[in-house]
């Protein structure tokens, strides 16, 4: 905290020194009017109480802090303070300050309350770390799932999905992290500035999507080679058009459920840096959506509307194999993340 005053050296001296703000080193205008920029910028980290100034001389000690690598805020309510605000990075002001004051002010408060501007700094720092959540979930989740419907399309006689049912998993998803922005935040996130790094987001999506590929490629393996010959009683190849019709079906269905249970597991795993549902949880909000979405979409194939979109049942034997595969999915998704986090530092 620095104060920059138009009143005399020793009245600012006394009344920072009575509220707790360091005074021993007070520059004045005329001693400031006589400083290159560099020695302004040197001082300037030094001291802090400023007066004197004229209303210049207030911006050029703003725009010298900024110049150091700082982000300052200019807080006044006069004619004199209007430059010094205009300078800065956030011009704060009251409701009964002057009209020029209040014009050139990013904030205005309302009440004699500083700390409604932390509230607003920490509110602002969990938002964007809610949407760095997302975004990195969302971009790595539909990375993966590209690889793995165009090894299916290489490699199977028939779609893993249909459209349909892939525009449905994406919208059951989408809704279960509508919660996110009620999602508690690690307080290292909030500790300091972050900003929007699109070069980790795409780091995150080349890192993190390979793993749920992987596991899909082995979920197919298991649904073409296993489950569905076992709900069918033959291998795809010595089926007729109706076996067929059942084995698409189960299959497609068994990657829908796999693919659900894994996405939303994801949004647990990777939404904190800590040990997850130990060190950090997620919001009431969000892990019951996600719990209900899981859930419906587990017992889709089982309803009606399963049969309406083309979904068979699902053997007893096919949940002992997704038990397995969500399993190793999350132990190699915390080992891909501690990678990450070596490499770049940071998860979000």
């Amino acid at each position: 905290t620095k104060v920059l005053t138009g009143d005399s050296a020793r009245v600012a001296a006394h009344v920072c020194r009575s509220i707790g703000i360091p005074a021993d080193s007070v520059i004045e205008g005329a001693e400031l009017e006589g400083l290159d920029d560099a020695e302004l910028s040197r001082r300037a980290r030094q001291a802090s109480v400023f007066a004197k100034l004229s209303p210049s001389q207030k911006a050029r000690v703003v725009a010298a802090l900024r110049g150091d690598g700082h982000v300052v805020g200019f807080m006044g309510d006069g004619v004199n303070d209007a430059a010094a605000m205009g300078a800065s990075d956030c011009g704060i002001s009251v409701d009964s300050a002057v009209d020029v004051a209040r014009e050139a002010a990013d904030l205005i408060l309302l009440e004699k309350d500083l700390m409604v501007l932390e509230r607003g700094i920490v509110c602002g720092r969990r938002t964007l770390a809610n949407m760095t959540k997302y975004v990195k979930m969302t971009v790595s989740s539909n990375f993966g799932n590209i690889f793995s419907v165009l090894a299916a399309a290489t490699l199977l006689p028939f779609l893993p999905m249909s459209a349909v049912q892939l525009l449905l998993l994406n919208l059951v998803y989408d809704v279960t992290c509508t919660a996110l922005p009620w999602d508690g935040v690690d307080d290292e996130l909030v500790r300091a500035p972050r900003r929007w790094d699109e070069v980790s987001v795409r780091r995150f999506m080349v890192a993190m999507g390979p793993v749920s590929s992987l596991f899909d490629l082995i979920t197919f393996a298991a649904l073409f080679f296993v489950v569905c010959p076992g709900v069918t009683g033959a291998p795809w190849a010595e089926l007729d058009g109706a076996g067929r019709a059942l084995f698409v079906a189960t299959f497609q269905a068994g990657w829908l459920v796999e693919s659900m249970w894994t996405q939303t597991l994801a949004v647990h795993l990777v939404r904190t840096q800590r040990v997850p549902f130990v060190e950090s949880r997620a919001a009431t909000r969000l892990t019951a959506l996600g719990a209900v979405g899981v859930a419906l979409v587990t017992a889709l194939p089982f309803t009606p509307l399963g049969a309406a979109l083309d979904l068979a049942p699902l053997p007893p034997t096919y949940f002992v194999l997704l038990g397995v595969v969500v399993a190793l999915y999350a132990a190699a998704l915390l080992l891909a993340r501690r990678l990450f986090v070596r490499r770049g530092g940071t998860l979000l």
